[in-house]
């Protein structure tokens, strides 16, 4: 017999984050830790659901985020702003207990739909979609014999970078500024809104062991950056951005050499690019590094019969908005992407 109740205490909190670190399945981004992240920094309400078996032991869990906004409606997201999430279990019958509690919840807040972000495929009848992959590259114990395997014209690329003496430093918070600064900007050329300062101080603060920002400097300009997030033997970049100004000097291709560089010095054996839509122009830019993709599969309940959800940067129906939003001063995007980009998960 499983059911399922609600993370309220430090203790269940622990429990909950011993689960997720023994599940072989399990992302970064189902750690406790994140939803402190969500709460503080996007003022979302979170719904930490666990399924406990007759003795009380852990048998699933599945974190929710709910998202309210006049634009994009009501839902439950596990996890919104990541690649990952969903729901962690060890039996059928934890799994869809756990479910039958989410559709409960969403009936509850009136959501009109759950979605969940699954890095495999899982046993439901919920529908789902493949319509993103995430972009892996295996790691040797040695840059040298990745470098090796780069083609010839991505070296050069690399190269000219290097004679134009451009510089890189990875660390963590002091490097915050030069990032978001970089981040800023190419967002808004992308005409996509930005998130907040604050937003990325709070990942820093909460995994300090485990964030790091890379950034390429042209003489003592930054130029190019990404924030870094490791998670056992991966090493993600979830964020990436350059100035397109200087992207001809090969900066962009300097960060990645850089970061994957930094990723084999420190141990990890794969490196995750984030995910792409197939044959798009980033998948093609991660591919060229030797990735291979992956499909995510992304798993919808929807009430009263609706479609799955459509809130996607790359749907049409956004086009006019992201033309006005390549027009406004970087300035004024800063001020006023945080309010909207929470919305959007």
């Amino acid at each position: 017999m499983v059911s399922v109740t609600e993370v309220t205490t430090n203790d269940e909190g622990i429990a909950w984050d011993r689960y997720v670190l023994d599940h072989p399945l399990a992302s970064g981004y189902h750690l406790m830790a994140w939803r402190r992240v969500v709460e503080k920094a996007c003022r979302h309400q979170t719904y930490y659901l666990m399924a406990k078996d007759e003795h009380g032991q852990v048998r699933g869990v599945l974190p929710l985020v709910f998202l309210s906004s006049r634009f994009f409606g009501r839902f439950l997201v596990s996890m919104p702003f990541f690649n990952y999430g969903g729901v962690l279990a060890d039996t059928p019958e934890a799994q869809g207990t756990l479910f039958e509690a989410a559709i409960a919840l969403a009936k509850t807040l009136t959501a009109t739909h759950i979605e969940l972000r699954h890095q495999t495929f899982i046993d439901t009848n919920w529908p789902s979609k493949q319509h993103k992959v995430s972009m892996r590259l295996d790691l040797p114990s040695n840059y040298d014999t990745l470098c090796k395997a780069f083609p010839s014209k991505l070296r050069s690329q690399i190269r000219r970078a290097q004679k134009e003496e451009m510089t890189v430093r990875i660390a963590a918070s002091e490097l915050l500024g030069d990032f978001y600064q970089i981040f800023v900007r190419n967002m808004r050329d992308l005409g996509t809104p930005v998130y907040g300062r604050r937003f990325f101080e709070a990942i820093l603060d909460t995994f300090p062991a485990d964030t790091r920002i890379c950034v390429v400097y042209l003489k003592q300009r930054p130029v190019a950056a990404g924030f870094l997030c490791g998670f056992r033997n991966t090493l993600e970049i979830p964020w990436a951005s350059s100035d397109r100004r200087y992207n001809h000097l090969g900066s962009n291709m300097l960060l990645y050499s850089s970061v994957l560089e930094f990723a084999c010095r420190e141990g990890f054996r794969q490196f995750d690019f984030g995910r792409s839509s197939a044959a798009s122009g980033t998948y093609r830019f991660k591919e060229q590094w030797g990735a291979r993709p992956v499909p995510l599969h992304w798993y919808y309940w929807s009430s009263h019969g609706r479609t799955m959800s459509e809130v996607d940067h790359d749907n049409s129906m956004y086009s006019v908005a992201i033309r006005i939003w390549r027009r406004l001063p970087v300035a004024v995007t800063r001020i006023i992407g945080p309010a909207i980009v929470r919305q959007i998960p």
